[in-house]
């Protein structure tokens, strides 16, 4: 079961930095095009309803530019699954979303709109896509998800990450606890594990250990992290500490 750990970059935060200056750089393609080269599994993008980063074209250019799969992160809405519907990301991972939250501060209630979102999935899983819940490591949400036929859930890392950034390591040990009981549910239900969400060079190493996590997706940091090291030696740097984890 613990393979080879992937890896998605999430370049939402090239366009936040392009997008503050109004021109067309930093561009994401050339981003997403760096990330691939240094051995990036995927590429994942959040198109947001109020597109204050990635944008349409960005999408657009994302699919036809790169070679590795392309992870379409959005909200439920009907908008969002015609763009999906017309572009056919590789896969579509469903977040909550709030437009007055700087990032994705928690996951998806899967359980508390099963049948809308059973529904709303059905026609992006017939168009090829793979479906992904982005949720809490909550045993409720988890079955909800394999209900509904998702192919994949993407546990919410952040709660851990923040208790590990403030030194709260005991109840970040509890945290960390939960993600590896959620994961092992996952897996018995049939569902692909992936995490992320505030994940960092420090803090990687347990998550990455989980064995039935096969996906990490992780953005800010290593676009953060490029300004000081390049991007490639970035994502290099993290693919290491995930490698040398899960061995």
């Amino acid at each position: 079961m613990a393979g080879k750990l992937r890896l998605g970059v999430n370049i939402d935060h090239v366009a936040t930095v392009r997008n503050a200056r109004g021109s067309a750089w930093p561009d994401p393609l050339r981003a997403a095009l760096l990330a691939e080269a240094a051995g990036a599994d995927g590429i994942t993008a959040h198109l947001r309803e109020d597109r204050r980063h990635i944008r349409d074209a960005d999408m657009e250019a994302l699919r036809a530019g790169i070679e590795i799969p392309l992870n379409f992160e959005c909200a439920a809405t009907d908008e969002m699954a015609a763009i999906v519907l017309r572009l056919k990301p590789h896969a579509v991972c469903l977040v909550p979303e709030r437009r007055e939250e700087r990032t994705t501060e928690g996951g998806l209630d899967v359980a508390g709109d099963e049948n809308r979102l059973a529904h709303y999935i059905a026609p992006l899983r017939d168009a090829g896509c793979r479906v992904s819940m982005f949720i809490g490591h909550d045993a409720r949400q988890i079955e909800a998800s394999a209900r509904i036929g998702a192919a994949v859930v993407e546990l919410h890392t952040g709660h851990y990450s923040d208790l590990h950034a403030e030194g709260r390591l005991d109840e970040a040990e509890a945290e960390l606890a939960a993600l590896r009981k959620g994961a092992a549910l996952a897996h018995s239900l049939g569902l692909e594990v992936h995490a992320g969400h505030g994940l960092t060079f420090e803090n990687v190493a347990p998550v990455a250990a989980i064995p039935e996590v096969m996906e990490l997706n992780i953005g800010h940091f290593l676009i953060g992290e490029a300004i000081y090291l390049g991007l490639g030696p970035a994502i290099e740097e993290m693919r290491r500490r995930m490698d040398a984890a899960r061995a």
